[in-house]
């Protein structure tokens, strides 16, 4: 990679044009930023919209990848649980300042399997797989003392760490990437985009004006 006054200046045709698979193209800039960001290089902007079309926009963390989508877990009565369940399409925006690049992906999604969701939960640190059952995600709270006390009722419910069940309304959505674009930093604004969209089934490919 060339360097200008501190920008990346790769060219984005001329270097990752010859990839025709933008999930491979992901995977490669993923892996840099995991090596360059100070926290959470998975962490993204996750768009959803409700039955009245106002857009809701929180920040979610990826916990998988694979040709098929992009994968995070969430509590299914949550907003944004409601919110994929009555329209089932969503965006999701990655950006890494520390290399200076953005990628935005659109697309429906799908819930995923029992067995993926199961294998997730029981990888998860004690705290969080309790968390995820004292918690009536985004409704109201009286009192946080009261959450404190859900948390501790089910600790002594489930004082064992690798015998938590994963409670029936916490699961995964994935992404089916229709859309996706990178976006490369470029000195005095001139960025970089690339375009993959989806055609009959196959990836292809276009630059798009900054």
């Amino acid at each position: 990679m060339n360097q200008k006054n501190g920008k990346n200046s790769i060219g984005l045709d001329k270097c990752f044009g010859e990839i025709d698979n933008p999930v491979q193209l992901f995977e490669k800039w993923f892996a840099k930023a995991q090596e360059t960001e100070i926290n959470d290089p998975n962490a993204l902007a996750l768009a959803t919209s409700d039955i009245n079309n106002q857009p809701n926009v929180r920040m979610v963390l990826l916990k998988g990848i694979s040709e098929r989508g992009f994968v995070f877990y969430t509590n299914f009565e949550s907003k944004k649980g409601i919110e994929l369940e009555s329209n089932q399409k969503a965006s999701m925006c990655f950006h890494w300042k520390s290399i200076r690049r953005q990628v935005r992906i659109l697309g429906k999604v799908e819930k995923v399997s029992n067995k993926e969701a199961d294998d997730y939960f029981n990888s998860r640190p004690y705290k969080n797989k309790i968390g995820a059952w004292a918690s009536t995600q985004s409704k109201v709270m009286d009192k946080r003392e009261n959450f404190l006390r859900k948390v501790k009722e089910f600790e002594n419910k489930y004082p064992k760490h690798d015998d938590v069940p994963r409670p029936p309304h916490w699961s995964g959505w994935r992404v089916l990437p229709e859309a996706i674009e990178f976006w490369l930093d470029g000195e005095g604004r001139i960025h970089e985009r690339l375009h993959y969209f989806k055609k009959k089934g196959k990836w292809e490919k276009q630059l798009l004006y900054p």
